[in-house]
């Protein structure tokens, strides 16, 4: 097949040439949208990331141009409109789990980057000033900490949380008697939201999710609260968030996402005037750690992206069944 493979960064292609298995990928560096779909043209499948968008247009062009497959080469979907898809033939598919490790220790990395405020002194240090003044943090073992959302990902976090000696606390829809055994106690969203000291987000984005971080939870969450978000940007409203942080509710903020990241993440804007009036108030504040979506970035996992899409793409030409469906 003749794959139009679109978002594609150098480490895209270092790891999917390593799995082509007789396919041919055109990459493009472009994004996927209204406008670069015509890029499509000649090719049997699209491959696309977590920005790209397959809205209804996109999927109307698409399926004139005799596409029948987009390949997700990530978990989330929320960027497909899957009424639009299934109305114009296509076939949807994606990555549903590659090394839930990577997402939930880059997690960890946050909170104890924030909590010990090492970046902070390693810029110090690089400048001659060994002072400890303002890096003081806090013990994580006796924390209670928070974690919405029981997957892959969440649950891979709980253990490590386990392992610092916190006091795990979890919200989903269905509780996971393994993580019970070991401990963590499945409450009401309320509950967990108003007894954690850090909160964790590793929910899907869905209707039902969408701004679950907004200004009315966030008055249910303990003064100083340490938020992480490693999921979805759209699980925070991110003025209600910014106002949060100016009142001291929030006491650390990190993300890995944002919730209007896809004209920002993955690029090189550093001689750019950057627009987002958003993003730019929250960098201004000391207490808040973004990275741009490199939760999944490892070499196991990016890996595990390159062969399962490919895999994919092989069981839709065979005809086999597509067990990572999404539409």
């Amino acid at each position: 097949m003749k794959i139009a493979f679109f978002s594609a960064k150098i480490y895209d292609r270092e790891f999917f040439d390593k799995n082509l298995d007789g396919h041919e990928i055109i990459y493009f560096e472009a994004p996927l949208n209204e406008q670069t779909v015509n890029l499509a043209q000649g090719c049997n499948a699209v491959c696309l990331f977590v920005n790209d968008k397959l809205n209804e247009p996109v999927l109307k062009a698409l399926s004139a141009s005799g596409i029948k497959l987009a390949a997700l080469r990530c978990a989330g979907f929320n960027n497909v409109d899957l009424v639009a898809a299934k109305a114009n033939k296509i076939s949807v598919v994606r990555v549903p789990a590659y090394s839930p490790h990577a997402v939930a220790e880059h997690a960890v990395a946050l909170i104890l980057t924030l909590n010990r405020k090492t970046h902070k002194a390693y810029n110090r240090v690089k400048e001659g000033n060994f002072s400890l003044e303002r890096l003081t943090g806090f013990d994580l073992y006796g924390k209670t900490v928070g974690v919405i959302g029981t997957g892959k990902i969440g649950k891979v976090f709980c253990n490590i949380m386990n392992g610092f000696g916190c006091k795990v606390l979890a919200f989903d829809l269905i509780a996971d008697k393994h993580l019970e055994d070991d401990g963590v106690s499945y409450l009401p969203l309320i509950d967990v939201l108003e007894r954690a000291d850090i909160i964790s987000l590793h929910c899907p984005l869905n209707e039902q999710t969408r701004h679950i971080v907004n200004a009315h939870t966030l008055t249910m969450m303990k003064k100083g609260v340490m938020l992480i978000n490693t999921s979805r940007g759209a699980l925070i409203n991110t003025k209600d968030v910014i106002k949060a942080l100016k009142t001291g509710r929030i006491g650390y903020l990190g993300l890995d996402v944002y919730e209007q990241e896809e004209t920002l993440f993955f690029n090189d804007l550093s001689e750019n005037i950057i627009q987002d009036d958003d993003i730019m108030r929250l960098l201004s504040f000391p207490n808040v750690l973004i990275t741009s979506h490199q939760g999944f970035f490892t070499e196991e996992a990016l890996i595990q992206i390159a062969q399962i899409t490919m895999q994919n793409i092989k069981d839709f030409e065979t005809g086999r069944q597509l067990v990572n469906a999404v539409v």
